[in-house]
């Protein structure tokens, strides 16, 4: 049964407190020519790179929020990109957290091409591995990055650990998963949920259960869709402090 979580009583936990990482954007080619921005966080100066992050977007684009978490993420080692995953169709794109930015992002989305994320992914992943095949055994498949998403990334990351090699996924109230269970994930995956999400019903987590035992489902009482992130009215620091313990503890374990 998926894990119901009770809340720490501790101070709200973040990937770390802001640092001296400052990402910036990058331009990356996918393996069918398509151009497309990139958020790119590196650990601080003379430290290397523990392992490869891949973040995956909410619908609302590469938000400040996004941005400060790969910086973070980068502050524990991990070289991190995030795609700017509505560059085919629309360059540059960053909605509002509102209703119409909402709106907006689901028709984006729609717009893209079967399996253009998926591409855009790939693309990230391949960068890490060729940029880090000199501190892996093994050359570049040895380098290991996982993948983390929100919202829709969350959907994504979970489709990635079906279908791409990546070492470990980590999802965040991702709506449809539970419509996309098969095949199951072919790499260790995590998921966050709050419980009083609209969006993804408990019915949802029990199909994700059934169908994939293995897969570690933790349920936050009281949090709803978005509980993470602090720019939005959803956010709960209490839930957000103990996935964001769960998640770093998940990646140091398999990255």
């Amino acid at each position: 049964m998926p894990a119901a979580s009770t809340p720490s009583s501790a101070p709200p936990e973040r990937p770390s407190a802001p640092g001296s990482v400052r990402g910036r954007l990058r331009d990356l080619t996918s393996a069918d020519g398509q151009v497309f921005q990139a958020w790119e966080a590196l650990p601080p100066e003379g430290v290397t790179p523990r392992a490869g992050l891949i973040v995956l977007q909410e619908i609302f684009g590469l938000t400040d929020y996004i941005r400060e978490v790969c910086n973070s993420l980068a502050e524990q080692g991990y070289h991190v990109l995030a795609p700017a995953l509505f560059d085919p169709v629309r360059p540059g794109t960053v909605l509002a957290y509102d209703q119409a930015g909402l709106t907006e992002g689901l028709a984006l989305r729609d717009r893209l091409s079967p399996g253009v994320p998926q591409q855009l992914i790939t693309a990230c992943l391949d960068t890490l591995r060729k940029e880090h095949a000199g501190h892996a055994k093994g050359g570049e498949k040895a380098f290991p990055v996982g993948v983390l998403g929100f919202c829709w990334g969350g959907l994504l990351a979970w489709e990635a650990a079906q279908s791409l090699p990546v070492n470990a996924a980590n999802c965040w109230y991702g709506g449809g998963i539970a419509q996309h269970c098969s095949p199951p994930p072919a790499c260790p995956t995590e998921l966050q949920f709050g419980a009083e999400d609209s969006y993804i019903p408990p019915a949802d987590w029990e199909m994700i259960h059934k169908a994939c035992p293995e897969v570690k489902i933790f349920i936050y009482p009281g949090a709803g869709h978005g509980f993470g992130c602090t720019t939005r009215a959803s956010y709960d620091p209490e839930a957000a402090s103990l996935a964001w313990k769960r998640t770093l503890e998940f990646f140091k374990t398999y990255l």
